[in-house]
């Protein structure tokens, strides 16, 4: 039944609840595609017998009558950021191969609680420091998008490169994702799905590998907007072992599903129309305007005064995070160890780090350490986090004005393996657009909106208020009725 593997979230577990197929069927066709797919690289671990657990226990609870878990029959993929007990989880770096976590993520605990079974490990940038896939340990993941009559690989975008790409080649309806400044929004869309970042704190971070921690934060990625509000659901919530976790009621963000935007103004920041923004991208910005328009959504210019900051600011406080969180991989206490003969304590960390960690992980914790250091905190450090102030102000003041925000996702469509990676400020440009809703800890959400001349996806983002997850998935739900976007990778691997 290889048409299972074409059914979303909602469709999977409607039809295990009533008997159009088991969901023992569905974990095979999901394994099945997963075992085809090697040439993607999207999956570092396989865990076929985690996803026939799960798929017997749900049909095991139907065939007894009893009430099916909210993800009973859904079996999805796992980010390597996420901490799965007994299984490896590396954050795709060498210097966490072989560490296999004896206690679950809150996240990944939820799911599994909820009834989903887990099909794998997504393969990331290493640490999630990456917009292309291209700096995990363990090769790059290639997007199952091609441009026509082009045999080139594709960046499935970064970090959750693995989890788009596999999301966009069939081999799992749903997947985790997290976002510091972009991670889930732009991989999304690159490749033609869905995927919202939650307002900081909904998500509980605990288990999660830390890259920076005032920003990272899990979400969703599915194949469309109905599919990410199930998965939120079952993601989120209040959790103790998290000190910025918030203490807050789950809403019922799919049953609050609505198109209909009578009454709300989305607003249009005049600041991200950015110098040299190809047509192609302001044209459907345009088509965006005019589906809210059509939707009953009012129209309105707002003003983001500080976002030509937003990235410097960023790449200033997350790599200063970074070098703190990151000074755990030592050799010590888990992961790697390099221990040259004769050496001592510190010959040990220097040669340990060397060896376990790629060269943009290098390149942001010397940042970051370099941003910290005693001479430049205040020049550099705290007047990022001054201008981070500023961002979350005008935000503020935007929404005096709107419900909402409608940008581009990315600068462009997905771009060749290999074609950045030579210059790091040419791949930071990608996050142009998802910063600024990051350092501000905003919900915010990326929705295919068409093709560009070449055939690849583009997004459209859409920004909300804190705790506003309802009205950004509305908007995204409005778009995606009016985008009718059904294009999907033709299958090479």
């Amino acid at each position: 039944m290889s048409d299972l593997t074409d059914l979303g979230v909602a469709a999977i577990r409607d039809g295990v609840r009533d008997g159009s197929f088991s969901a023992r069927e569905v974990a095979g066709a999901f394994i099945d595609a997963v075992a085809a797919a090697k040439p993607l690289n999207a999956f570092l671990v396989e865990t076929p017998d985690h996803a026939i657990a799960a798929a017997q226990a749900a049909d095991d609870a139907r065939a007894a009558g009893d009430t099916l878990r909210p993800l009973a029959g859904v079996p999805i993929g796992m980010k390597d950021l996420f901490c799965t007990q007994g299984v490896e989880t590396t954050a795709a770096s060498d210097i966490l191969k072989g560490f296999v976590p004896q206690y679950e993520s809150t996240v990944s605990g939820n799911l599994w609680a909820a009834g989903a079974g887990m099909l794998g490990k997504l393969n990331l940038d290493q640490f999630a420091m990456g917009s292309s896939n291209e700096t995990s340990a363990f090769g790059n993941v290639v997007s199952p998008w091609r441009r026509p009559g082009d045999t080139a690989p594709l960046a499935p975008g970064g970090s959750s490169g693995g989890s788009s790409a596999a999301i966009a080649a069939r081999l799992c309806p749903a997947a985790t994702g997290t976002d510091t400044g972009g991670s889930i929004r732009q991989p999304a869309a690159f490749v033609g799905i869905t995927g919202i970042k939650p307002t900081y704190g909904r998500c509980s971070r605990f288990g999660v590998v830390a890259f920076a921690s005032s920003l990272d934060q899990a979400g969703p990625m599915a194949r469309d907007v109905r599919d990410c509000a199930i998965m939120l659901e079952a993601m989120a919530g209040f959790d103790p072992k998290d000190a910025t976790s918030l203490d807050l009621p789950v809403p019922a963000w799919e049953a609050g599903l609505d198109a209909n935007l009578n009454g709300k103004r989305v607003g249009i920041p005049k600041e991200y129309r950015v110098d040299g923004m190809p047509a192609e991208i302001e044209t459907l910005w345009q088509r965006g305007i005019d589906w809210l328009k059509d939707a009953g959504a009012e129209i309105v210019e707002v003003s983001l005064p500080h976002t030509k900051y937003a990235l410097p600011a960023y790449y200033i406080i997350a790599p200063a995070e970074a070098s703190s969180n990151l000074a755990r991989y030592d050799g010590v206490r888990y992961g790697q160890r390099v221990l040259p003969e004769g050496a001592g304590l510190q010959d040990m960390y220097a040669a340990t780090r060397a060896a376990g960690f790629g060269d943009e992980v290098k390149r942001r914790i010397l940042i970051g350490t370099y941003v910290l250091s005693a001479g430049f905190y205040d020049a550099y450090y705290t007047q990022a986090q001054k201008v981070r102030a500023l961002i979350a102000r005008d935000f503020e003041q935007a929404w005096e004005q709107c419900d909402v925000l409608l940008t581009p996702t990315a600068p462009s469509a997905a771009f060749a393996l290999g074609e950045k990676s030579a210059d790091p400020i040419a791949m930071y440009l990608n996050d142009v657009f998802t910063v600024p809703s990051s350092l501000a800890g905003l919900p915010a959400m990326s929705v295919p909106g068409g093709l560009d001349k070449d055939g690849l996806p583009l997004g459209l983002q859409i920004i909300g208020k804190p705790l506003d997850e309802q009205g950004v998935l509305n908007a995204g739900l409005a778009i995606e009725q009016r985008a009718g976007f059904v294009a999907r990778p033709g299958k090479w691997w």
